[in-house]
């Protein structure tokens, strides 16, 4: 049965390849996927695979029943794209701008589209139930994820499995890793309130950008001093303003940034640490200050059984030449929530395209094409297998 799925996956690659291609010159960013999510709901009309729109926003939900009794199995593609002006010269450039699919999620959709039409076209063949998940803004916090999950798209499900196209990884590969793969990713805001002045006359004035610099370097000894060296975090500054004219010494300065964690305790120690910093620097330089620090998505924890249970059936898929355990990438996802409620695993497919590579949210990304294919092999075979563990 893997095998006549495997062959109808081959046949049907092209197509795989033409909804990739639409889908990458009709992006829309995240919360806004109405057109992808109507895309996507007529895709299963189409074949007659019943489905929820609307699922905790723009997510759409499939579900295909085998003939014979099973578990469920959930899979996941997200479908939103980048704020980002798309630089390549192809065929399948961008029509929208300053909108591009960066990230691989157009592939990520053609993957589970396609791979749900050759479920369905087998399911009198099949055990158990096999829901297709289609989640919108994975990209900008507080994402789709969560909202999806309590309007009920975990329903009944007793594993997920999700995979990544990843672009800095050869073709033909598979990267998996039992417990944190993907970190905790949590954004702050900090307002610094001085008062301004001539900039003839420092000595009047308590310089906002002054102290915002210091607390750029206070910041990251929280990281250098703070956590245990064997420990993984990060503090970054991502935007530092404050507009005057060349003569004026600041009144205020912004500065916005990201903190990446895997450790629950790490990410607790880091918020204070952070405001203890900050309190401590304005204190020093007579200002105040306004800090604001958002816990974005968890970090994603893959299962040990079903990450190992990945590992296997990789190694016996076509199409996949080299089975390896992942590093841990400080990039977050919300893959996690899921991964909160229901075991699962998240694993990379190798996607890198010839010629010069550039990494995800550039202006310039894009994959090879044929991952694509070796993702949905690798899913299917996934959810046939866990039909028969214990």
């Amino acid at each position: 049965m893997k095998q006549q799925l495997f062959e109808k996956l081959d046949s049907t690659y092209e197509e795989m390849l033409i909804i990739r291609r639409h889908l990458h010159m009709h992006p829309e960013v995240s919360f806004q996927e109405t057109n992808t999510a109507k895309y996507i709901q007529d895709f299963y009309a189409d074949l007659g695979i019943e489905f929820t729109p609307n699922v905790g926003g723009n997510g759409v939900v499939a579900r295909i029943k085998g003939a014979m009794p099973g578990k469920t199995v959930a899979l996941r593609a997200d479908f939103d794209a980048l704020p980002i002006q798309d630089e390549k010269e192809v065929s399948y450039k961008s029509t929208v701008p300053n909108v591009m699919h960066a990230c691989g999620h157009d592939g990520h959709t053609a993957t589970l589209l396609v791979l749900g039409k050759a479920l369905f076209e087998m399911k009198e063949q099949l055990a158990g139930e096999y829901v297709l998940i289609h989640q919108h803004a994975e990209e900008y916090a507080p994402g789709g994820a969560k909202p999806m999950i309590e309007d009920g798209c975990l329903e009944g499900v007793d594993a997920i499995f999700g995979t990544h196209l990843w672009s800095l990884t050869p073709p033909g590969t598979i990267e998996y890793r039992v417990g944190p793969v993907m970190a905790a990713a949590d954004r702050f805001e900090l307002t610094i309130q001085g008062r301004g002045g001539h900039g003839a006359s420092p000595h009047q004035t308590k310089d906002a950008i002054v102290i915002g610099a210091q607390l750029v370097t206070n910041l990251q000894q929280i990281v250098s001093r703070r956590i245990n060296p064997v420990e993984s975090a990060v503090i970054s500054v991502g935007s530092f303003v404050s507009h005057n004219a060349f003569n004026v010494i600041a009144d205020s300065a912004k500065l916005i940034g990201t903190v990446r964690t895997f450790n629950p305790e790490v990410r607790n120690l880091i918020e204070k640490e952070m405001e203890r910093v900050i309190q401590g620097t304005c204190l020093a330089n007579d200002c105040t200050y306004e800090f604001l620090y958002e816990r974005g998505y968890p970090p994603v924890v893959n299962h040990e059984s079903e990450t190992q249970f990945l590992k296997v059936v990789a190694e016996k898929t076509p199409g996949v030449l080299n089975v390896r355990e992942s590093e841990q990438h400080m990039g977050g996802e919300d893959f996690g929530y899921y991964l909160e409620q229901v075991p699962g695993t998240f694993f990379f497919t190798g996607a890198q395209p010839a010629g010069e590579v550039y990494p995800h949210h550039h202006p310039k990304f894009d994959f090879e094409e044929s991952a694509m294919l070796v993702a949905a092999k690798t899913l299917v075979a996934a959810v046939i297998d866990y039909q028969t563990t214990e």
